[in-house]
C-alpha cells in the first residue's frame, strides 16, 4: 500500500526515485525498496516522506483515503467552556477573555 501511494505521488510530482531519496535522507536503492514493498519506512522517514508529499502519515500507509486532514473552523459560539465539569456563566467568559487580551467584544 505505501509503495503503490509514494508510487503515484512522485510520478504526480514528476520527481525521480533518487530526487526524492535524497531530499529525504535515504539511499535511492532503500527509496525504491519501499516503492516496492519491500520495506517500509521507519517512523522518522515515514514522517519526511509525508513532509515532502505534503500529505498525511495516515494516507501514506493506507489509513485514509484523505491526502491533507480536513480543516474545522470553530467559532468561539461553539465552544463551551467549563470548569471543573461545569459550564462558565457568560459573564465570567467575558471577564476571562478580557483578562487574556482578547480584541473581540461579544456584546
Amino acid at each position: 500500500m505505501i509503495g503503490d501511494r509514494l508510487k503515484v505521488l512522485r510520478s504526480s510530482l514528476g520527481r525521480t526515485q533518487k530526487e526524492v531519496s535524497k531530499a529525504v535522507g535515504v539511499s535511492r536503492a532503500a527509496y525504491s525498496h519501499f516503492e516496492n514493498n519491500r520495506n517500509e519506512p521507519d517512523a522518522e522517514t515515514l514522517g519526511k516522506l509525508a513532509s515532502y508529499y505534503d500529505v498525511t502519515t495516515d494516507y501514506l500507509i493506507g489509513n485514509t483515503s484523505e491526502r491533507k486532514p480536513k480543516k474545522v473552523d470553530i467559532d468561539d459560539d461553539d465552544v463551551i467552556m467549563t470548569y471543573q465539569g461545569k459550564p462558565i456563566p457568560d459573564e465570567d467568559l467575558k471577564i476571562i477573555k478580557r483578562l487574556l487580551g482578547s480584541d473581540r467584544d461579544d456584546g
